[in-house]
């Protein structure tokens, strides 16, 4: 008969286990169309076979991996249109959730700002995918939000930030030469912490679709290549 304990450290290993699964999604390391074979990453991962399909249920129910009737799971394709799309509904469902949260927000929320903001200053960052700093990245935008009151915001924004970081993370693009994120990232944080919302959503709106402009630019480039690569008449 399973234990409260027992129970406790499965719930903990699964939850290890969609971590790991998700990081990997979204670095590419599992690249888009790539089948998941559970037995392998349970191997890979040192678990059962259990928590690594729950993780994968779960990494379904977010976009990032496709469940095949009877043919197990895969990772998500990808495609320039779909990032268009995502965008605009990414942009929308956060505007809300920002003029929820500088409405709403307390002293706790103010200093969860602060603080992630600090850790994410202080981080700091290689030209490609760092766990660190993508963890303290996710963990400021997701302050922001986070006194909207609302679980289903919430939920989206922690959705569609996941989505757009594996687009990021495949086009390889960090950023520009001309670019200072660092800087765009500081004058939302001061707006929403002046409790300006007509401001914050626009620095969070236009730094949202400057990254996208060149994830755009980025993936119709990699569609290209593919198409006129080796072979290619």
């Amino acid at each position: 008969m399973a234990t409260r304990t027992d129970e406790s450290r499965f719930r903990s290993r699964t939850s290890e286990t969609f971590t790991r699964i998700r990081e990997d999604v979204i670095s590419g390391k599992f690249a888009p169309g790539t089948k998941l074979k559970i037995e392998e990453i349970a191997r890979a991962l040192d678990v059962g076979a259990t928590p690594v399909r729950e993780a994968l249920s779960s990494l379904s129910s977010d976009g990032l991996v496709v469940r095949q009737d009877q043919r197990g799971f895969r990772v998500a394709e990808i495609s320039a249109s779909e990032f268009g799309e995502l965008l605009d509904i990414r942009c929308l469902v956060e505007e809300r959730a920002l003029r929820l949260a500088i409405e709403r927000g307390g002293n706790d929320w103010i200093e969860g700002i602060v603080l992630a903001r600090h850790r994410l200053q202080t981080s700091s960052r290689s030209g490609e995918f760092d766990l660190e700093w993508e963890r303290c990245h996710k963990s400021f935008h997701m302050a922001l939000n986070a006194a909207c009151g609302s679980s289903i915001l919430l939920r989206l924004c922690n959705q569609f930030f996941d989505e757009n970081n594996r687009y990021r993370s495949i086009a390889r693009t960090t950023g520009s030469a001309s670019r200072d994120v660092g800087c765009e990232h500081e004058a939302i944080t001061e707006a929403v912490l002046a409790r300006d919302a007509d401001l914050a959503v626009t620095l969070l709106i236009d730094h949202y679709r400057r990254t996208g402009n060149l994830l755009q630019q980025a993936l119709i480039s990699k569609a290209q290549s593919i198409q006129t690569g080796p072979g290619t008449s």
